[in-house]
């Protein structure tokens, strides 16, 4: 009778092979090692082991099937939540855009789990109250998902052995919140365009706030914008990369696809106007003074909505309420609706679904009383 305990490959992860000879359910024993010559080693004591016991008559092979189970001394090497989250977050960079890494889970959700009381796994319950307690239901619900997510990766790496957050997501409530699409009317529109345009400090940024009106882009693709995006004739614009400011990355658009979008002749004369006779590639459409591009940030702040030093160019009674820049888009895609512009075809100019459109901006119809021009 053979004794020889061999050792196998299997994805990557070091595993037992029994003898032939020997009347068990599987002849594999799995030891979730990673294939390291250290690792080869330790399998390998192991493996002799089992063929000792072998000769001599007395072994028990479902004890061997234990001796590579992570124990509980391994668990406490990786309860810092903080720890854990960053190499969650090193993970997750290569799969979601640059911007998104940044700000989520370099900075937002990892400030929010660094500012817990305490970071220690075996605390799950306690920091799902304090959660609960001093976030919105909207806010706690996301970051319990997030850190059950993070848990859940954490498992299959093998760095720890529950989710403890796992289900506490689901038991949030979230109240419906209030609409949020706020369009301006056509007035509101035109009176923000007239006072950029006589302003005495900020009509340099006329063009710019008429195009956000006139496409319904997102701020961050008109910041983006280049001359070679834009057809010769000014007609037709690509909209494939965009800017975010405060972490200064180039990208391209939110939907990760290019899109054409059809100057209507009010647009197509404004590029015209502003084209400069001679171009490069990285030629921006719509510069700061400087001829950098412009940190919407600094915009919204400094020149749309003001500080208290400096007044802003949108408020009362120019507009009904403040808005920010990004309602220029709810904007334009609600007045095209009210123009009878197709929702499928609309859904293509602007980067949204055709379900996107109809969720959040049919409702808006009623309170608009004039279509887009």
């Amino acid at each position: 009778m053979s004794f020889n305990v061999g050792i196998g490959i299997d994805r990557g992860k070091l595993r037992l092979i029994l003898p032939r000879s020997l009347r068990v359910s599987s002849r594999y024993i799995s030891t979730g090692l990673v294939d390291t010559p250290e690792n080869y080693k330790r399998v390998q004591v192991v493996a002799w082991s089992i063929e000792n016991d072998l000769r001599g008559g007395k072994c028990d092979i479902d004890s061997y099937k234990t001796a590579f189970r992570p124990t509980i001394n391994t668990l406490q090497m990786v309860v810092n939540l903080v720890e854990l989250w960053q190499q969650y977050a090193e993970f997750k960079q290569s799969q979601v855009a640059a911007t998104t890494y940044r700000k989520h889970y370099q900075v937002k959700w990892y400030n929010h789990i660094k500012a817990l009381p305490s970071h220690d796994l075996s605390d799950a319950v306690a920091i799902r109250n304090h959660i609960v307690k001093t976030k919105t239901p909207d806010t706690a619900k996301r970051l319990l998902t997030y850190l059950s997510a993070c848990c859940r990766w954490a498992m299959k790496s093998e760095l720890v052995l529950s989710n403890p957050f796992d289900g506490m997501a689901s038991d949030i409530k979230v109240p419906k919140s209030a609409k949020a699409i706020d369009p301006f009317s056509r007035l509101e529109r035109d009176s923000i365009i007239e006072a950029f345009s006589v302003h005495p400090y900020h009509h340099y940024y006329t063009n710019f706030v008429s195009f956000l009106f006139l496409t319904g882009c997102r701020p961050g693709e008109a910041v983006a914008l280049r001359w070679d995006r834009v057809s010769s004739d000014c007609s037709v614009i690509t909209f494939d990369t965009s800017y975010d400011s405060q972490f200064d990355v180039w990208t391209d658009t939110k939907t990760h696809r290019s899109r054409k979008f059809p100057c209507n002749q009010v647009l197509r004369e404004i590029l015209l106007n502003i084209r400069p006779s001679s171009y490069s590639s990285t030629s921006l459409v719509f510069p700061r003074p400087n001829g950098k591009p412009i940190n919407m940030s600094k915009f919204t702040r400094n020149i749309w909505k003001g500080t208290s030093k400096y007044k802003g160019v949108v408020r009362t009674p120019l507009v009904e309420r403040y808005r920010c820049p990004y309602n220029t888009r709810h904007t334009y895609i609600t007045m095209a609706l009210e123009a009878g512009v197709p929702v499928a075809l609309l859904a293509k100019w602007v980067g949204n679904s055709p379900e996107v459109i109809m969720k959040h901006y049919a409702g808006t119809l009623v309170s608009m009383d004039s279509p887009v021009t």
